[in-house]
C-alpha cells in the first residue's frame, strides 16, 4: 500500500470493469477512498467487493438525478470530493452511411454529455475546497479519428476540448483538469474486435502489443495525484506510440 492519494475521496465512473476497475484498484492501493460507480448493480457490487476501502453506487452518467444522488451521499458521508475520473464510455460502431441516428445520439449522450453532467455536478464541491483534480477519458481516436467510429471519435475529440476549456476556467480556482488518450487497451470492449484487426493494432504499436488497464490506471494516478500539481489542460497520449 502506498499513500499517494491518502485522505483523498475519488469518484470513478464506469468503474465496474476495464480501465475504470483497474483505476479503482490502483487508487485504493494508494490509500484513496474510492467511490465506484457504474450502471449495473451486480457489477458494481462485485467491483466494490474486490477493491479495498471502496464503496459502490449505481449511477448513470446520462441521468443527472442519479449523479446528484451519489454526489449528495458522498458529501454527506465524507464531506469532500477530491478527484473525479470521468471514465465511463461506450461504443456503437458503424460506417457513416450505415450509422443510425440512435447509435450516434447514444454515444454522444454517454461519452460527451455524461462527462459534462458529472463534472458540472461535482465541481461546485471542489470550488468550495479550492482544490481538486478532474481526469477525463479521451482516446487516440479523438486525436486522429478512426474508421467506423464517427460517433466515438467525435465524443473523444469533444472531451479533449472540454478538458482544455475547463483547465482555463477552473485552474485559477485550484482545480486541475486533464485528459488521458489511451491507445488500444486489452479490455473486454477492445478484445471483442476481430482477430485480424487486433493483430494489425499490435503491429502498428511500436511496443508490439496492446496496453493493459493497469498501465492506463497508472497514468490516471499520476494526473490525479499531487505529483502532477503543475499539469493542467493536457491530453496525454498513452498508446505505445501507435500514432508515430
Amino acid at each position: 500500500m502506498g499513500d499517494r492519494l491518502k485522505d483523498k475521496v475519488a469518484i470513478i465512473t464506469g468503474a465496474a470493469k476495464g480501465i475504470g476497475f483497474a483505476t479503482a484498484q490502483r487508487f485504493a492501493q494508494e490509500s484513496a477512498q474510492v467511490i465506484i460507480t457504474d450502471v449495473n448493480q451486480e457489477a458494481v457490487n462485485g467491483a466494490a467487493a474486490q477493491t479495498p476501502n471502496a464503496e459502490g453506487y449505481v449511477m448513470n452518467v446520462t441521468d443527472r438525478a442519479s449523479i446528484q444522488a451519489v454526489v449528495d451521499h458522498v458529501m454527506q458521508k465524507h464531506g469532500r470530493i477530491d478527484i473525479l475520473i470521468n471514465n465511463a464510455g461506450i461504443t456503437q460502431d458503424a460506417r457513416l452511411i450505415k450509422m443510425t441516428e440512435a447509435q450516434f445520439d447514444t454515444v454522444i449522450d454517454v461519452n460527451l454529455k455524461g462527462v459534462f453532467n458529472c463534472t458540472q455536478l461535482i465541481v461546485p464541491h471542489m470550488l468550495e475546497a479550492v482544490s481538486g483534480a478532474v481526469v477525463n477519458a479521451a482516446s487516440v481516436v479523438g486525436l486522429y479519428g478512426n474508421f467506423g467510429q464517427t460517433n466515438y471519435s467525435a465524443t473523444k475529440f469533444g472531451v479533449i476540448c472540454l478538458t482544455k476549456t475547463w483547465a482555463r476556467e477552473l485552474g485559477p480556482k485550484g482545480i486541475r483538469v486533464n485528459a488521458v488518450c489511451p491507445g488500444f487497451i486489452a479490455t473486454e470492449m477492445v478484445k471483442a474486435m476481430p482477430d485480424n484487426i487486433l493483430q494489425d493494432i499490435e503491429t502498428r504499436s511500436w511496443l508490439g502489443r496492446l496496453g493493459t488497464p493497469v498501465e492506463m490506471a497508472n497514468v490516471y494516478l499520476f494526473l490525479a495525484s499531487d505529483e502532477a500539481s503543475y499539469v493542467n489542460g493536457v491530453a496525454l497520449e498513452a498508446s505505445g506510440g501507435i500514432s508515430l
